[in-house]
């Protein structure tokens, strides 16, 4: 990993990084000169494919009758695919009055009138070329405050 600004010297016409982690994507220049002629400088983008992380999912409270969302981030390279499971089998949006929305590194779910029958444990798995990641999110019941 070289930090911001720093530079070596090569003898030879490629550059092999081992070990590279995802924290070393972007921008690398290379400049190649010799007693002849001035620098060729040559930028490059460097993108580091890696499987899906979730770093953190939350269980949500939600009172019955109301409308709450679940919501699961993954880090990936390429961009992770999303799938949402209960007990029963994969969720499909539309079906069972959810709402499954995908924008970005986030998938949600949507229940707009919460019913007994949809507190219990939930799965978002995202996926991509690299592998897969999953996480457990707990929808449960919450009372209403009154003021």
């Amino acid at each position: 990993f070289l930090p911001l600004g720093s530079s070596f010297e090569v003898e030879d016409e490629f550059l092999e990084i081992i070990g590279i982690r995802r924290e070393q994507s972007g921008m690398y220049e290379c400049s190649a000169s010799n007693d002849v002629s001035t620098a060729d400088v040559r930028k490059v983008k460097v993108t580091v494919n890696y499987p899906p992380h979730i770093p953190d999912a939350r269980n949500i409270g939600v009172p019955l009758g109301h409308k709450g969302s679940l919501q699961c981030r993954a880090l990936a390279v390429p961009s992770a695919n999303y799938e949402w499971y209960r007990q029963d089998g994969r969720l499909m949006h539309g079906e069972k009055g959810v709402k499954i929305e995908n924008k970005g590194t986030i998938s949600t779910l949507t229940f707009f009138n919460v019913s007994e029958e949809d507190y219990g444990n939930y799965t978002c798995v995202a996926v991509n070329k690299m592998g897969n990641s999953s996480a457990s999110i707990i929808l449960y019941s919450s009372g209403i405050l009154h003021c």
